[in-house]
């Protein structure tokens, strides 16, 4: 059995989309997941299954609950050790005293050509940023939601991305263990 954390991006913000967490700890466990746990209401969940291809589950898992609630989120699926080595490769320890100012942007693959001359212009003075294969790590010491570089930072990549924050990071691999 391979624990997974699944990554569901735009549940539950601004009063859209929303699902409840218990609705979709049932949706999952009726899939036949198993120890479904899930933490906060914008969509981190932790649980086992058999993995064949993680593709294909986040796909069924994106339609299970289209079915149900009517909206097909993005799914982005993560193994314990992928969470594990995002975070040992964090370029800002420093920041991890202050965790809702350090993001990892998780990625569904590796960007092939990241417009980082553009991402570099629109940060600000005290905004860092690193790209390191399928992560993006961002340190916005003054706060993510009027970051201009948090907002721009998928389109400039060019892949689907879906960012958490370091509490939250640690608390998903946390539940992982």
């Amino acid at each position: 059995m391979t624990t997974l954390i699944a990554l569901l991006r735009g549940i539950n913000v601004g009063g859209n989309n929303k699902l409840p967490m218990k609705e979709l700890s049932a949706l999952l466990t009726e899939m036949g997941l198993c120890d479904v746990q899930t933490y906060i209401q914008s969509g981190n969940v932790v649980f086992g299954c058999d993995l064949k291809n993680k593709a294909t589950l986040a796909a069924k898992i994106s339609a299970a609950i289209k079915a149900q609630h009517g909206f097909a989120p993005h799914i982005l699926l993560l193994d314990a050790a992928e969470l594990k080595k995002a975070m040992a490769g964090n370029p800002y320890p420093e920041a991890e005293s202050e965790p809702k100012s350090l993001h990892l942007f998780f990625l569904d693959e590796v960007p092939q050509q990241p417009d980082l001359k553009s991402l570099e212009a629109i940060k600000t003075p005290s905004e860092r940023f690193k790209l390191a294969g399928k992560v993006f790590y961002l340190h916005a010491p003054d706060g993510v939601g009027n970051s201009k570089l948090a907002a721009r930072a998928e389109r400039l990549l060019g892949v689907a991305a879906s960012a958490r924050n370091w509490n939250t990071v640690c608390k998903l691999a946390e539940m992982a263990a």
